[in-house]
């Protein structure tokens, strides 16, 4: 068992808390036939990570013939230094790449008697983003011009509860139809969004359920017709849809950092987790109702099962583009739009930041540079886990017991 008695001056880790006392598995024991895969393969990349387990690089210096082993990283959605990394390197290429233009965020959201359903229909989600991006589109049509949009699903609030939304950012001008002109655009009406937004995702649980493909949750198991799920599913025209513009900017990097900061990431910074005594945590979240930033605290293993629950499946995409920025389009339309903005040296080739770089940009020292002859080292040989399948050892590894490689 790992005693952690914490103060707040302290980082507590996500990793520390999932092995503290064998937490994870015993949530893993109690709810095994409703967690994913993919929330159990993420685990575990999380308790491994940079350990030898996953394999490591073996570096030596020529001169003395100090050596390191340095382990590889999981690069898991649930891990906090995995997720800046992967973060970084999509703002970067963000920023390289997206048009230098006006920029409008808007967040896309519904009642919250709502999220259950995609919850129980997790394939409706990849219909979420869809339906706001063709929203944007079809006004964007009626004035003449295709829109640059990109997107972030996000199922969580600050305070992870289950809270399926939408965050998009668009180009208020776009790509004229000859494609030989730049349009600016014209004033999002807020209530017109509203009002379609609402009626679509109404329209597609409606039409779900005429398909027969549609999950009730139990309180519902009594809506058996069609008739009877389209009067009910009639209370939410009147209930409060939140649609939120912010003021159109030019500041694009505002809108790439804001994203960014909750695509790779796990759903709660460690910075956040303010005390950890055993059987409870507790965490900062800021209240939007009140503008003040609260604690909450929960047993243990609730923290864990609401962290979890935000793991998406494996090759779901939290980041989808649009217009002009959609991945059939961006190759033939990108170098256009530069054109026509006067958007020069715009890189459309994705940056890759090494490991050795990103330490160097973080903590001011370069690892490969020897501590004793101050020559720098080369690689010797790298070694992959092949031997250990990871979901074979997932006891193990819950444990913190695990054979490392030599």
């Amino acid at each position: 068992m790992i005693h952690m008695e914490y103060v707040s001056s302290n980082r507590i880790k996500l990793r520390d808390i999932f092995l503290d006392n064998g937490n994870w598995w015993k949530l893993f024991l109690k709810h095994k036939h409703m967690i994913r895969l993919s929330i159990i393969i993420n685990v575990l990349k999380l308790l491994v990570c940079r350990t030898s387990f996953l394999g490591y690089h073996h570096f030596v210096c020529l001169k003395c013939s100090k050596s390191i082993k340095v382990p590889h990283s999981c690069k898991s959605r649930l891990c906090p230094s995995c997720g800046k990394k992967a973060t970084d390197i999509w703002i970067k290429n963000s920023f390289n790449t997206l048009p230098r233009t006006t920029w409008q965020h808007i967040t896309f959201t519904m009642p919250e008697e709502l999220w259950n359903y995609f919850w129980l229909n997790r394939h409706l989600i990849n219909c979420i983003p869809i339906i706001a991006a063709s929203i944007i589109k079809d006004w964007a049509k009626r004035k003449g011009f295709l829109p640059g949009i990109f997107l972030a699903i996000h199922t969580f609030g600050r305070d992870l509860k289950k809270n399926i939304h939408i965050h998009l950012s668009t180009t208020t001008g776009g790509l004229s139809f000859s494609h030989d002109t730049w349009i600016n655009g014209a004033y999002f009406y807020h209530q017109s969004l509203k009002n379609t937004w609402r009626y679509k995702i109404i329209s597609l649980l409606r039409e779900e359920f005429k398909k027969g493909k549609l999950i009730l949750p139990a309180h519902l198991q009594h809506c058996t017709s069609y008739t009877t799920f389209n009067s009910w599913t009639s209370q939410f025209y009147k209930k409060t849809w939140v649609v939120h513009l912010n003021t159109q900017s030019d500041n694009m990097k505002h809108n790439i950092d804001y994203l960014g900061k909750y695509l790779k990431r796990p759903p709660i910074g460690e910075t956040r987790i303010k005390q950890y005594d055993g059987k409870t945590v507790s965490y900062e979240y800021l209240d939007h109702y009140t503008n003040t930033k609260e604690i909450m605290t929960l047993p243990v293993l609730d923290f864990i099962a609401r962290l979890i629950c935000h793991i998406p499946d494996k090759h779901f995409r939290n980041i989808r583009y649009y217009g002009f920025l959609s991945n059939r389009l961006r190759g033939k339309l990108l170098p256009t739009v530069y054109k026509l903005l006067h958007c020069k040296n715009r890189i459309t080739t994705k940056v890759y930041i090494p490991w050795r770089n990103m330490i160097q940009g973080s903590f001011k020292y370069d690892p490969l540079k020897c501590p004793i002859c101050k020559t720098f080292m080369a690689l010797k040989s790298v070694v992959f886990n092949s031997k250990y399948p990871l979901i074979s050892q997932h006891k193990e590894i819950a444990h913190g017991h695990f054979p490392l490689l030599l």
